[in-house]
């Protein structure tokens, strides 16, 4: 393996917090669990996260091998700050493993990134759903795709830089909270399989990003004051409504915004434009607050009406994970397991047992849920042990509080 070289940063680096390199490195290792000189992939996005990952098991004496996806080519990428996974982020992890003194590879995935992530972004909304893209990523190209490139490669693991904890029990392994909750990243990850887990490595589960960028600027990696990716990393205007016009042009058909009493209030021109639980944009009035608590697609209309309306009393689930010690989610939901259930990644869990719906797997509140929207994610946590995760699903319908 080269030696490697320090560069100083570019800038300086803020919000750092002095970390000891050697018990990072000794954090790092722990994470890996395999004994020194084994073969790791470290998915290398070009940001200061997974960087730091690289490094410390390159340092820990791990043969580390880079790689980093292109999945989408946006001119304005090159230059925009908080993108990812193009353009200059790509530079980025090719001049950090030169440095690190690692192998390096970049594949085009950009066509497989469209098909399962992109497309489905789109239909998503034509369908009346809010859709969460950075799963998808994470189920299918990252956690899918990338694992059988790194198998293929000899490694016998592949390592992240996502904040989140794996923690082998017995002879499976437990998804859980990284020790920094306000990086946490499980919400993100609950579709990973207990066979994927099971090659996956997080080192930097016990560090807190403060830390990890001070790592980054004691290891003279120029990327210790890169700002951390933002919003959709493949609409880097920010504008995701522009890019669904462009590729669901259907979804501009205009329709009625009807209260849920009956009463038509105006119209709209495309029901893309609206998301449960949205109040500003609506353009009607009828002397009260009004939110979006339903989206029909197939009738173009969109359902309004007070905020107690979006309470929701269960939902119910489908493309399931299941990571719990009971054999499988349908087992658990037929025993009504107590869980936290987690329905956006801004939302504290919130007390839930599971049980069964038609056939379907169903999270029942204990009290009215706010801000549920179909084809947002549902995360389950153990009551017992809230930083472990169970699983979840994605959100298929939902039942509102009777009022």
């Amino acid at each position: 393996m080269a030696a490697m070289t320090l560069m100083e940063p570019l800038c300086p680096v803020p919000d750092i917090a002095r970390t000891d390199m050697d018990a990072a490195i000794e954090s790092a290792r722990a994470a890996v669990g395999l004994p020194v000189g084994a073969r790791v992939v470290a998915a290398m996005s070009g940001g200061v996260d997974s960087t730091v990952v690289a490094a410390l098991l390159a340092r820990a004496g791990y043969d580390v091998v880079g790689v980093t996806l292109q999945l989408y080519d946006h001119g304005a990428a090159l230059k925009k700050k908080g993108a990812c996974c193009a353009g200059q982020d790509i530079h980025d992890a090719r001049l950090a493993a030169e440095m690190i003194g690692i192998p390096h590879y970049v594949l085009d995935y950009e066509s497989r990134f469209r098909d399962a992530v992109i497309d489905q972004f789109a239909d998503s909304y034509l369908r009346g759903q809010t859709p969460v893209p950075c799963i998808r990523c994470n189920q299918t190209v990252k956690f899918r795709d990338l694992l059988d490139v790194a198998r293929d490669l000899g490694a016998e693991a592949m390592a992240t830089g996502h904040y989140v904890r794996r923690a082998a029990v017995g002879n499976r392994a437990q998804m859980r909270k990284a020790v920094d909750h306000s990086r946490d990243q499980s919400y993100f990850l609950f579709a990973t399989t207990a066979d994927q887990l099971d090659y996956l490595r997080f080192p930097l589960a016990d560090l807190e990003k403060p830390q990890v960028r001070g790592v980054a600027a004691e290891l003279g990696l120029k990327i210790a004051a890169k700002p951390d990716s933002q919003d959709i990393c493949f609409v880097p205007t920010g504008d995701y409504r522009t890019l669904i016009d462009r590729l669901r042009p259907q979804g501009r058909e205009a329709g009625e915004i009807v209260h849920m009493d009956g009463r038509v209030l105006g119209t709209h021109s495309g029901i893309t434009d609206y998301t449960i639980g949205q109040r500003r944009g609506l353009n009607v009035a009828v002397g009260e607050p009004l939110f979006v608590v339903k989206l029909e697609p197939e009738t173009r209309r969109v359902i309004v009406g007070p905020r107690e309306a979006l309470l929701t009393a269960s939902l119910t689930l489908e493309e399931t994970n299941w990571l719990g010690d009971q054999a499988s989610i349908e087992e658990a939901a037929r025993d009504g397991a107590a869980v936290l259930a987690r329905v956006r990644s801004t939302r504290d869990p919130s007390p839930a047992r599971l049980a069964m719906e038609d056939g379907a797997v169903a999270v029942v509140f204990h009290e009215g849920e706010e801000g549920v929207a179909p084809g947002q994610a549902c995360v389950l946590y153990d009551p017992a042990d809230p930083d472990r995760l169970l699983g979840g699903g994605f959100i298929k319908g939902t039942t509102a509080v009777a009022v």
